[in-house]
């Protein structure tokens, strides 16, 4: 389990940008030592344990990039082309009995392994056969072309992966060439989640008229699983400072980390704030962030807490810059800094200095074909549909005040988030 002392966070002064808050994180969270044997298959989405070095080279043989006629680089036609006698048939899988002998050529397909003495391959759209059933080669192929070499694309004993890759389909398919069948990933990250609030009821159970069905929880658990956690799901937690104490405490000790949502503004009804400071220690940050600028990060007997706001589009996009490093740093995982990509912009949008803020927005093709996005055109932290309806957040830095048609802004896909 994750330990933490209870002074890792603490931070005074005044409010935190979103820079100082994912770098304290990054720098001040220890990763799980835990690690486990996982078959090939269910490898995507894990966090790689150990190094991998190449057990062979990658190809392991030399082999033919294309169909085609093979031939030894010392009979390349050079001025005329060139008739050659054919001199035997390689199929990929199959084996090579023999070399090719001088002034012939054998007929070669895609990754089958070049015969001794050859090296170049032309493609077969390039040659032609003659009347006496010779192959003709054109003059002027450099030597060595269409050839894949053994190692050219990884030699054996290179670091291929690296210990704190998060791994994808295309490390899995490396992990796949190399023959493995198992790998050892850190265990999964454990997280409890929870919700807050008098004013909400969870779907599937009666709904009292002044109550929401809690969409933030669903919401959460599911960009944690994404990152490739265990979620506890843990229901709501009623407005009371010994009932939210006692349910916080008790999970502690079993979880990596405890995530909520609502309760941490500074209300008379906000009691996440003096439930934590009851059982542990919480520095309120007061993060440079629009929306959800109210976020809680605590200790509670060594396991992290992080509080998030109970408006949904300021719940998102504090996990993204907040939650996401925290698991990412707990898993042992390499950073993943996330890049937003330059896009004209197609509104007009004033902010405060200092502050950091993120515009729902929505991509399309301009007139001259460049990317714009469009704002959503509504404000507001609580619109599930701004988050639906959109493609992902402009990210406006703490320098800019104001953003006009035809300004280059960065976009954060939502796919590029989690």
């Amino acid at each position: 389990m994750a330990q933490l002392s209870d002074d890792c966070f603490a931070f005074g002064g005044p409010m935190m940008s979103v820079d100082e808050a994912v770098g304290l994180i990054t720098t001040r969270v220890s990763a799980i030592a835990d690690i486990e044997m996982v078959a090939l298959v269910d490898a995507d989405g894990r966090v790689l344990a150990r190094d991998i070095a190449a057990p062979l080279p990658l190809p392991p043989f030399t082999n033919s990039a294309v169909d085609g006629y093979a031939v030894r680089n010392a009979d390349l036609p050079q001025e005329t082309e060139r008739a050659f006698p054919l001199d035997g048939r390689i199929q990929a899988g199959g084996l090579v009995h023999a070399g090719i002998k001088p002034g012939h050529t054998a007929r070669i397909f895609t990754g089958a392994p070049m015969p001794p003495g050859a090296e170049t391959v032309f493609m077969q759209e390039d040659v032609r056969i003659d009347e006496a059933g010779n192959i003709v080669l054109p003059p002027g192929l450099k030597p060595g072309a269409n050839v894949r070499p053994a190692g050219e694309d990884i030699p054996g004993g290179h670091i291929a992966l690296r210990a704190g890759q998060r791994l994808r389909p295309q490390h899995v398919a490396l992990a796949a060439a190399f023959g493995l069948s198992r790998l050892d990933v850190m265990r999964r990250i454990r997280v409890a989640v929870f919700s807050t609030g008098d004013e909400l009821a969870s779907p599937g159970e009666p709904r009292a008229a002044s109550q929401l069905f809690d969409s933030n929880r669903f919401m959460l658990m599911a960009m944690l699983r994404r990152l490739g956690c265990e979620v506890s799901d843990l229901g709501i937690l009623r407005d009371e400072r010994n009932s939210l104490a006692d349910g916080l405490k008790q999970v502690a000790g079993s979880h990596d980390l405890i995530l909520t949502t609502g309760g941490v503004s500074t209300g008379e009804e906000d009691h996440v704030k003096a439930a934590v400071e009851s059982i542990g220690s919480l520095v309120l940050w007061r993060m440079a962030i629009k929306p959800g600028r109210p976020v809680a990060m605590g200790i509670i007997e060594g396991t992290p807490l992080i509080g998030l706001p109970g408006n949904p589009v300021a719940s998102f996009v504090t996990f993204v810059h907040v939650v996401r490093p925290t698991v990412l740093a707990l898993a042992g995982s390499r950073p993943e800094p996330l890049l937003p990509i330059p896009v004209r912009a197609a509104f007009t949008y004033k902010k405060k200095i200092a502050r950091r803020e993120y515009v729902r927005a929505s991509l399309r093709r301009g007139e001259d074909g460049t990317l714009e996005a469009v704002k959503f055109p509504r404000e507001g932290a609580g619109l599930l549909s701004s988050l639906v309806e959109t493609d992902g957040l402009i990210e406006l830095g703490e320098d800019i005040t104001r953003v006009q048609p035809g300004q280059y802004v960065g976009f954060l896909s939502y796919a590029d988030l989690i």
